[in-house]
């Protein structure tokens, strides 16, 4: 006798009621926001195309907006839709805004407006979202032009979005200019991105003063809120500010939230006070890792190594895992202080405790063991690295440079670019401080012609510098003139002085000395200016013109141009020595 046997439908298994006579469209909606993976969502689509339900409207939007997770899968559902409406239209741009193919937001908004569709609020918001996350900034201000000649400017939703755009190209001007236009209809969230902006801007006083606004309104203030203003006051360094906000913070009742908590210890770890921070941290008694690696760090960042090495044991009491953010700022201390046997220890602490060595562990080692000198240590973890990204890379290539081997600084960046890494503006400022302190020229001038034209990044006065003082250690100084006269780049001396010093180095008198001519006319004089030239005179072996003596009292450099010992402390066998250099 034989049986049967039936396949069960998983989309039946699931959903059940879906396999009833009469299957309404309530049903799918709820069965599709229940979903919480493709593969769930998968078999309903299955369904409705068998059912014909992927023909209605009002369900293939649904099951579009659900799909947004899966950028591919929702990019094949919308390309079969015949004719697409506006808010299948704002699904696709919202999912292509939210996925790493930015650019196709923009083809889409093009496609849009080609064809004359009429817009609305909705369709706006993901392509600023857009131009923030490539900092198409003016793309940005031409999608303004449209909204205002559109007439969404009204949307408050609209108006963040471009509060945003603006905060995050750094034009706090019209950002400004934008939030004071909304002063009738703005709420929190128009409040906490200006803030935000001038903050990553790094102008912190208008931050308190925003928040001194805000208070007068009668807003309620919100936790984004107060760690914006606890992270301004940090770097102010006001210590009279950030005791008057851990007060606000207690009044009302943000020191319940372990976030605020961990701004709190940062704050007093910035203002040199670890030990207001520590009377922080010992009034939570349910402490996250976050909390502890703020501490941490506090007390690293103060010199106080062997405190932040004892929370490490307190730690491991309290059966806290420490991560790599735990361990990253004691390393970056050691590195500054060249505490080698302490950093040993630290990786130490690392294998055995069988941290996992990420992107940003692995990077504040071969950081550290590059600036003690240990290369093939550096190189070693640096090799280690399951994950690298981009961080990684130029910590190498700088820790090549500045011990002295730009040739494995550049065949180290060539690498990089073979394995698919993109060069930021860091990188190649390492590469080009090693090709500038190792002679390199032609991989200099090749490096800094395909940061601009290969990777479109935009120079700033530190490549230029780098670049100045290239050629000007390899003699060229006339071409590292013109370059200088050629800057798209104001108000900065950095440039003209890698000039005078390339003057020094070669003996040249006469640009030297109308180099430090154009930095008294352009900039605040600086006694190191005269020190520079004078060197120059005696290398050339000349004497001064009397108007370039220091002794001259004219010149009102002339009582401070006086040059100290310098002095650098290592560390051997456990002891620290100084010398004079």
């Amino acid at each position: 006798m034989f049986k049967r046997k039936f396949r069960t439908s998983p989309t039946k298994f699931l959903f059940p009621y879906l396999y009833s006579t009469h299957c309404p469209d309530e049903k799918i909606v709820t069965s599709l926001q229940s979903c919480k993976n493709i593969s769930e969502i998968t078999p309903i689509h299955g369904l409705m195309v068998k059912t014909g339900l992927d023909q209605i409207p009002f369900t293939l939007s649904k099951l579009l907006a659900c799909s947004i997770q899966d950028i591919n899968y929702a990019g094949s559902i919308f390309k079969h839709i015949q004719k697409p409406n506006l808010y299948m239209f704002n699904t696709i741009l919202r999912a292509y805004s939210i996925s790493e193919n930015q650019n196709q937001v923009f083809v889409l908004f093009n496609y849009l407006r080609a064809q004359r569709i009429v817009l609305d609020e909705f369709t706006f918001v993901p392509v600023l979202k857009s131009c923030c996350k490539k900092f198409a900034t003016w793309t940005g201000l031409g999608v303004h032009s449209i909204v205002l000649k559109s007439g969404f400017q009204l949307f408050l939703n609209v108006k963040n979005t471009l509060l945003h755009f603006y905060c995050v190209c750094q034009r706090m001007g019209e950002a400004r200019k934008l939030f004071d236009d909304i002063s009738g209809g703005r709420d929190l969230i128009s409040w906490n991105i200006l803030m935000g902006g001038y903050l990553c801007a790094s102008q912190n006083n208008v931050v308190l003063d925003l928040f001194k606004q805000l208070c007068t309104t009668g807003q309620i203030v919100g936790k984004t809120t107060i760690l914006s203003v606890i992270s301004a006051a940090g770097e102010l360094n006001c210590v009279l500010t950030g005791e008057c906000l851990h007060g606000y913070c207690i009044k009302f009742g943000f020191c319940l939230d372990l976030n605020v908590v961990s701004a709190l210890i940062s704050m007093y770890g910035k203002m040199g006070c670890i030990d207001s921070g520590s009377r922080v941290f010992a009034e939570v008694s349910a402490r996250d890792v976050v909390v502890w690696n703020c501490l941490i760090d506090g007390y690293a960042k103060g010199g106080l190594l062997d405190e932040a090495l004892g929370l490490l044991g307190l730690m491991k009491l309290e059966e806290v895992k420490p991560n790599s953010s735990t361990l990253a700022g004691l390393l970056s201390a050691c590195a500054s202080s060249g505490t080698l046997a302490l950093g040993q220890r630290i990786h130490d602490y690392v294998e055995v405790q069988e941290i996992v060595l990420d992107a940003i562990l692995g990077t504040a080692l071969v950081d550290m063991y590059a600036k003690c000198g240990l290369l093939s240590m550096a190189s070693n973890v640096f090799d280690m690295i399951e994950k690298k990204d981009v961080k990684c890379w130029t910590a190498m290539i700088l820790g090549y440079g500045v011990n002295g081997e730009p040739k494995n600084a550049i065949t180290l960046f060539h690498r990089m670019e073979q394995e698919d890494f993109k060069p930021n503006e860091v990188t190649f400022l390492a590469v080009l401080n090693a090709c500038s302190h190792g002679g390199l020229v032609t991989d200099g001038i090749s490096c800094f012609r395909k940061m601009v034209q290969h990777y479109g990044l935009t120079p700033r006065i530190e490549h230029y510098g780098c670049i100045i003082d290239l050629l000007g250690r390899a003699g060229l100084l006339e071409d590292a003139h013109e370059l200088i006269k050629s800057l798209p780049i104001e108000g900065d001396a950095t440039a003209w002085r890698a000039l005078l010093a390339a003057c020094r180095v070669h003996g040249n008198v006469e640009l030297g000395k109308l180099v430090k001519g154009k930095l008294e006319t352009l900039y605040d004089e600086h006694p190191a200016d005269s020190l520079v030239l004078t060197s120059t005179y005696a290398i050339a072996g000349r004497i001064p013109d009397s108007k370039d003596m220091l002794e001259n009292k004219g010149n009102p450099c002339s009582q401070t141009a006086k040059k100290e010992a310098g002095s650098s402390i290592i560390q051997l066998s456990n002891k620290e020595w100084e010398l004079e250099v």
